[in-house]
């Protein structure tokens, strides 16, 4: 059994709403495969509690209180119930844990939703009739995120009844390397890029194959394990697949600005566009951008993948799909992957990793002055006639700091410091202080500028 990694801050807010002698409602959304299940098993385990644990299925109302029956009576050790609606069933269970504590777990709860016409208002008025004499704990769990957070808005029925909630994002670098704790901090850096946070893909990365092997056995491959991971999840929440597939095409080449990937792909227009990127931002795998110093001019905003098994996907295997179902897979990855994903693919996620360790690091208190910004930073350079974004800034009460992420073989020499601190003096950002994340080492002495190296990352 694979030991339980991370997650360590929600399951003690968990275990504190269980132990609790009162009634507490829980609700915990995130992406497919963010691992809300195994945080809700894992607290099963760690509690004496009695529990019962129900996965909702997309059949009608019946056959749910049939199921849901079934295990009840297995659970509490009583004869079959003969419910056949949720409503009388779960009036059964509050009125039950008036005696004694009990954990009712509700995963995937908008299929109970879709299938029990006004589930939210009859959860709410048992909720509201039975919390002062009930210690049921209720713990409701679902992947359709736009859904759930809706549970928590105003209009609901729900608003205001729910006594925790837990958003569960994927993991940064640094939880995700504790699956493969066999690889060198390079190669760590390597297969994040590509699983990224999400713990389902990181438990099936096998660290004492190399990178190659990993990524040809789990996605680069006919009939890889992580084929069709991507366009299955894209496929069960979207309903016209062919724009999100024009979007992330245009978004995996670099295309970030929202004129760009219109111009780029062939979506039909601008406000399709929209409704196409505000469905990938509320699936948690596109992100919106905005530099730091833009305010709220809109016309700064950018746009990324954020996830990145996505962004791998459509990068070479979308791309590609043709040539790799009649390649070997060795011949593939050579011909179509290995050289873009060591000069271009790893270093751009590198930069995400390096802004990710320096919020960790932020939220741990280890930075001084504390950051209270951090992101792009948008430039006009008058002078050349051009603007740009240098990618990670952060500022403090001191101002700002600028940080150059290098996943270079060679050391960062002296001149290529100058060089990057005469360009950034050269767009008007004043700096107090620069900083080079490094693979491989920095050859320089220079006044104010600090470096970060690839293992200070990983211990």
């Amino acid at each position: 059994m694979m030991e339980f990694i991370g997650r360590s801050a929600e399951l003690q807010k968990l275990q504190n709403q269980v132990r609790t002698n009162n009634f507490s409602f829980s609700l915990i959304y995130g992406r497919r495969r963010v691992g809300k299940s195994e945080l809700v098993h894992q607290l099963l385990k760690t509690t004496e509690v009695k529990s019962i644990y129900f996965e909702c299925k997309q059949v009608a109302e019946a056959n749910n209180a049939k199921s849901l029956g079934e295990i009840v009576s297995e659970c509490l050790g009583l004869p079959q119930l003969g419910y056949t609606d949720m409503e009388s069933l779960l009036k059964y269970l509050f009125r039950y844990a008036e005696n004694e504590n009990l954990v009712l777990v509700l995963d995937e709860y908008p299929y109970l939703r879709q299938s029990v016409k006004g589930m939210d208002s009859i959860l709410q008025s048992l909720i509201d009739t039975y919390r002062t004499e009930s210690k049921l704990k209720i713990i409701i769990l679902g992947s359709y995120v736009e859904i759930m957070k809706s549970l928590i808005e105003h209009s609901n029925p729900l608003y205001g009844r729910v006594d925790l909630v837990i958003h569960l994002k994927p993991m940064d670098y640094y939880e995700s390397s504790l699956f493969y704790p066999g690889f060198s901090s390079e190669d760590k850096v390597r297969i994040y890029s590509v699983f990224g946070g999400i713990p389902y893909y990181n438990q099936l990365v096998d660290d004492t194959k190399s990178v190659k092997e990993n990524i040809m056995e789990l996605i680069a491959s006919p009939q890889a394990r992580f084929e069709n991971e991507v366009t299955g999840y894209l496929n069960a929440e979207i309903k016209k697949i062919m724009n999100a597939n024009e979007v992330f095409e245009a978004l995996a080449k670099g295309y970030t600005k929202y004129s760009d990937i219109l111009s780029q792909s062939h979506v039909s227009s601008g406000p399709t566009l929209i409704d196409v990127l505000e469905k990938l931002i509320s699936m948690e795998i596109v992100e919106k951008t905005v530099p730091i110093n833009a305010g709220d001019n809109k016309k700064r905003a950018g746009y990324e993948i954020a996830d990145n098994l996505s962004l791998f996907y459509y990068r070479y295997i979308f791309k590609y799909s043709s040539q790799m179902k009649i390649m070997d897979p060795d011949v593939f990855y050579t011909r179509y992957i290995e050289n873009d994903f060591e000069t271009q693919y790893v270093p751009l996620r590198f930069e995400k990793i390096c802004k990710q360790y320096l919020i960790r690091e932020n939220r741990a208190g280890r930075i001084e002055p504390v950051i209270e910004k951090i992101g792009k930073y948008y430039f006009d350079n008058p002078k050349e006639h051009k603007n740009g974004e240098f990618d990670i800034v952060t500022e403090d009460e001191n101002g700002f700091v600028f940080y150059e992420v290098k996943f270079r073989k060679m050391p960062v020499t002296e001149s290529m410091v100058q060089q990057e601190i005469s360009q950034v003096e050269e767009t008007g950002l004043n700096c107090y202080k620069y900083v080079f994340f490094t693979r491989n080492g920095l050859e320089a002495n220079c006044k104010n500028v600090e470096e970060i190296s690839l293992e200070t990352l990983y211990k």
